[in-house]
């Protein structure tokens, strides 16, 4: 992976310090456009001499892309404390060989999907908000994620008009053929995470136009980290 350390001088020595890169991830239940706005944002990113690293989770790394493959694929029969700890060990090495390198080096990190879906999928989805799996899962993080995102857009749209969207894709993957009522439940997990922690959450309506939607998600990005 190619990077450019970004520096900046100080006013008042000749040295140089390492500019660490921003870290965003996208969220939201399925059919919410991820896709479409990450890749916006990263044109827009482009357009401003940003240099970024676009991802995704489950996968990212060559390790993790071969579970996300086992993650996603119908035919896989897993219990959820199995899916629960592969995610986890996707998603450690997910950071230790992509997404940590590239902050150091300065490069912005846009993650589709982080945390929050794991809090979301498996803590509402799997567990119907159970404490106990909650707890588990926020201590497998508190364990073994050194880093979160500075800045987590939430993409907000109705439940079944996402699914709508979803059906309209390629074959349904091990997550999209769950039941009405296991999307519903997650999406209460992401507006209970987004409750928790409204200083990186920020909550994007997602209804409308992908250019009304992008706005929104810009005016999120460039007012928080200061880019034209």
């Amino acid at each position: 992976m190619s990077a450019v350390i970004a520096t900046e001088m100080s006013d008042n020595t000749d040295s140089i310090i390492p500019k660490v890169g921003r870290f965003i991830s996208f969220e939201g239940t399925e059919g919410v456009g991820k896709t479409t706005a990450i890749e916006t944002l990263c044109a827009q990113l482009q357009h401003s001499g940003i240099e970024y690293l676009r991802t995704r989770e489950p996968g990212g790394s060559p390790f993790a892309e071969r579970l996300r493959a086992i993650l996603l694929d119908p035919t896989t029969e897993i219990n959820d404390d199995t899916e629960l700890l592969l995610l986890f060990a996707a998603r450690c090495d997910h950071l230790q060989q992509i997404i940590l390198p590239a902050l150091q080096q300065g490069t912005w990190v846009i993650c589709d999907r982080f945390t929050d879906s794991t809090i979301a999928y498996q803590g509402y989805g799997r567990a119907h908000g159970d404490a106990a799996v909650l707890a588990k899962i926020e201590g497998l993080i508190a364990q073994f994620i050194p880093q979160l995102p500075e800045l987590t857009l939430w993409l907000d749209l109705p439940v079944l008009e996402g699914m709508a969207r979803a059906g309209k894709r390629s074959a349904a993957d091990r997550f999209e053929q769950q039941a009405t009522e296991f999307f519903l439940r997650i999406y209460q997990g992401f507006t209970a995470v987004a409750e928790q922690h409204p200083q990186r959450i920020e909550r994007i309506d997602a209804v409308g136009s992908t250019t009304e939607v992008s706005a929104r998600i810009w005016q999120v990005v460039s007012q928080r980290f200061a880019v034209n």
